[in-house]
């Protein structure tokens, strides 16, 4: 009969050889410990939220308790009467929506300019482009101001304390990183489908749309998702170029706090209300967004 070479580990029953790849258990470990925690810390705000709007204003006044006495849901039912939070919805998604579209509608022409095109001036203005992210937004405050007051009192156009007048504001912010952004993804995707789209009959605008577009989907999304993102929660500007009418959601939320009282279970529940359409976006575009922000990191 001949012999069978057995290894210590293959005694047992069901036990494999560890790979010599493989992370030693201390550090599973603490990799479990340190993500358990980070997600606490994350989680906790949230939590406290959550419980903060199911609290009558008596108990969230008072003492802080982590598990509520009473619990309620008429702070979401209060949120719309105490504000017309429900104006101030309307228009945040207006404004938000309509920047978000020419946002990315210039940018995806601009981009594929820069990216498939030599002209003078084509580093300049790539340079400019992402050197004006260095600048604080405040600094733009004053002279947006002036701007849109001056426009409106020399030709009678209302841009300060209208909707189109914080579009045209917010795309100062979004517009070159969106552009800078673009480029970076369309390099990425080979000349030779526009080449081939070319050859086929379709001219450069065809080819934009029917190959370029449809491969920079991911990208595309992304800068959808940045914008829509910075003018939904964009306070300074909509505090200033606004007015009771076309008050947005994050300067509207201050009208929960009174002479008298701060209504805080309103403001954590239509702070949670606020932040579904941002949630729910995320969720449904985190494929696209994660595969456009990774896009042309690596060529």
């Amino acid at each position: 009969m001949s012999s069978l070479t057995r290894t210590p580990g293959a005694a047992r029953s069901g036990s494999r050889p560890r790979s010599p790849m493989a992370a030693p258990q201390s550090f599973l470990w603490t990799r479990r410990i340190v993500l358990t925690l980070l997600a606490g810390f994350v989680l906790l705000p949230v939590y406290v939220m959550v419980s903060s709007s199911l609290k009558p204003l008596q108990d969230v006044s008072g003492k802080f308790q982590w598990i509520p006495s009473t619990l309620t849901v008429q702070p979401y039912f209060d949120i719309w009467k105490t504000v017309p939070l429900a104006k101030y919805f309307v228009n945040s998604l207006i404004v938000a929506s309509s920047a978000t579209v020419l946002s990315v509608t210039i940018a995806v022409f601009s981009a594929y300019a820069v990216s498939r095109y030599r002209f003078r001036g084509k580093r300049v203005f790539t340079v400019t482009v992402l050197s004006t992210q260095m600048f604080p937004g405040i600094l733009f405050l004053l002279p947006l101001f002036l701007i849109f007051v001056n426009i409106g009192s020399s030709t009678g156009v209302a841009l300060y304390g209208s909707r189109g007048g914080l579009i045209l504001t917010y795309l100062t912010f979004s517009l070159p990183f969106s552009i800078w952004m673009l480029i970076g993804y369309f390099d990425s995707i080979p000349r030779d489908l526009d080449e081939a789209a070319l050859v086929d009959g379709c001219g450069p605008v065809g080819a934009l749309f029917r190959v370029v577009v449809p491969a920079a989907v991911p990208g595309i999304v992304a800068v959808s998702v940045y914008s829509f993102m910075t003018a939904w929660g964009e306070v300074l500007f909509a505090s200033v170029m606004t007015n009771d009418a076309t008050r947005t959601l994050s300067v509207g939320l201050q009208g929960y706090a009174t002479q008298n009282d701060v209504y805080w279970n309103q403001v954590m529940a239509a702070s949670l209300v606020v932040s579904v359409p941002i949630v729910v976006g995320f969720l449904l575009l985190q494929r696209y967004l994660v595969a456009g922000l990774t896009a042309g990191a690596v060529k």
